[in-house]
C-alpha cells in the first residue's frame, strides 16, 4: 500500500472548507480566518440610535409647540390644569404652613411677605389652605365625573343598543331626573345623605347621569347604523363583541368633551354646596368652605378671606372649560 506524506492544504482548499474545519489548532493557525472587528460599527450604531432618539424628542417638542401655537386657547387650559395638579401634589412641600395650622396672634392679617394671601378668622394661612384645597376640589371633580360617567354611559349604551322597551324606560327615568334643576337636586341629595366629602361626590355625580346617558344613547343610535356595525351584525358577531369593539370606541368623542366640561361644573357645584353648608365641613380646606368663612368679612374690609379661594375656583373652572371648548373644536369635523 502506498504511503502518503503529510496532508498539505492549499489556501484555495481552505477557503472551500467550513470556517476552521480540518485545521490544526497550532500548526495551521495562520490559515484560520480572523473574526471581523465590529467595534466601529457597534459604536456607530449606538450613536445612530442616540441621535435618532434625540431627534425624535426634538420632533415631539416641535410638534407640541406647533400645536400650542395653532390652539392657544386649549393649550392655556392644559397649562392651567397641569399647574393645579402640580399644586395638589406638591402642596405639602410648597405650602409654608400646614392646612390646619392656626396662629391666634395673626387673625385677619392682610396679605404680606409672611402670609401671601393673608390670614383668616382663626389665624389660618389662606395661601396654604388654597394650595391644600386643590387636592379636595380636584378629587371631588374627578370622583363625580367618574361615577356619573360610568352610570350614564352604561345606561345610555344599553338604551341605544337594545332599544325598546328598555330604551323607553331608561329615557323616562332620565327625564324625571332632568325635570329638577341640577343644583337644587344636588342640594336635596346632599341634605338627605348628610354633609361629607363622599356624599358630596355622590350628589354631584347622580345629577350628571342624564347628561352622559343621553349623549351615549344618541351616539349609539348613529354608530349602530354605520356600515361596519351592520357588517358585524350580518356575520353573526356576538352582541357583546359588537358593543365593545365596534360601537363604544366610535361613540366616545362627544362623551369625552362633555366629561371635560363637567369636571369644571363639578368643582363649581361642590363649592356651592359647601358654601351653603351641605358639603364638607371645617377644618377641611375646601375652596367653597373658605369662601363661606369670609363672605361676611367683605363688608368690613377683609376682602382677602373670600377673594383668593374664589379666584382659585374661577381659575379651575376656566381651565377645564378652555380644554373642553378646544377639544370640541378639535374633534368635531364640522368646526374645522
Amino acid at each position: 500500500m502506498a504511503r502518503f506524506g503529510p496532508l498539505r492544504l492549499r489556501r484555495d482548499h481552505v477557503e472551500r472548507l467550513p470556517r476552521g474545519a480540518g485545521l490544526h489548532p497550532l500548526r495551521d493557525h495562520h490559515l484560520r480566518p480572523t473574526p471581523p472587528n465590529n467595534t466601529g460599527k457597534t459604536l456607530s450604531a449606538v450613536a445612530g440610535v442616540a441621535s435618532r432618539t434625540g431627534s425624535g424628542v426634538a420632533r415631539r417638542l416641535f410638534a407640541v409647540g406647533r400645536w400650542s401655537r395653532a390652539n392657544p386657547v386649549t393649550a392655556s387650559g392644559f397649562v392651567i390644569i397641569l399647574a393645579l395638579i402640580a399644586t395638589a401634589l406638591l402642596a405639602p412641600v410648597v405650602a409654608p404652613y400646614g392646612a390646619n395650622e392656626f396662629d391666634e396672634t395673626s387673625v385677619l392679617a392682610p396679605p404680606s411677605h409672611s402670609h401671601f394671601f393673608g390670614t383668616g378668622n382663626f389665624g389660618e394661612d389662606i395661601f396654604s389652605r388654597v394650595l391644600f384645597g386643590a387636592r379636595y376640589d380636584l378629587l371631588i371633580g374627578f370622583g363625580a365625573v367618574a361615577i356619573g360617567l360610568a352610570l350614564g354611559c352604561t345606561l345610555g349604551a344599553l338604551a341605544g343598543f337594545l332599544g325598546d322597551p328598555l330604551d323607553e324606560l331608561i329615557m323616562r327615568v332620565m327625564d324625571m331626573i332632568s325635570a329638577f334643576p341640577g343644583f337644587i337636586l344636588a342640594m336635596g341629595i346632599a341634605g338627605a345623605l348628610g354633609p361629607s366629602l363622599r356624599n358630596l361626590v355622590i350628589a354631584i355625580s347622580l345629577v350628571n347621569v342624564p347628561i352622559y346617558a343621553r349623549l351615549m344613547r344618541a351616539s349609539f343610535l348613529v354608530v349602530k347604523r354605520s356600515q361596519y356595525a351592520m357588517a358585524a351584525i350580518g356575520i353573526g358577531a356576538h352582541p357583546l363583541r359588537i358593543l365593545t369593539w365596534h360601537l363604544l370606541p366610535n361613540a366616545w368623542t362627544p362623551i369625552f368633551v362633555q366629561a371635560t366640561l363637567q369636571f369644571g361644573y363639578a368643582i363649581l357645584d361642590a363649592a356651592g354646596l359647601s358654601f351653603i353648608g351641605l358639603g364638607v365641613r371645617l377644618p377641611t380646606p375646601e375652596w367653597g368652605v373658605m369662601v363661606s368663612l369670609g363672605i361676611e368679612r367683605i363688608v368690613s374690609g377683609e376682602w382677602w378671606v373670600s377673594f383668593f379661594p374664589g379666584l382659585a375656583i374661577a381659575v379651575a373652572v376656566m381651565g377645564f372649560n378652555l380644554i373642553g371648548d378646544g377639544l370640541r373644536d378639535l374633534l368635531d369635523p364640522r368646526r374645522r
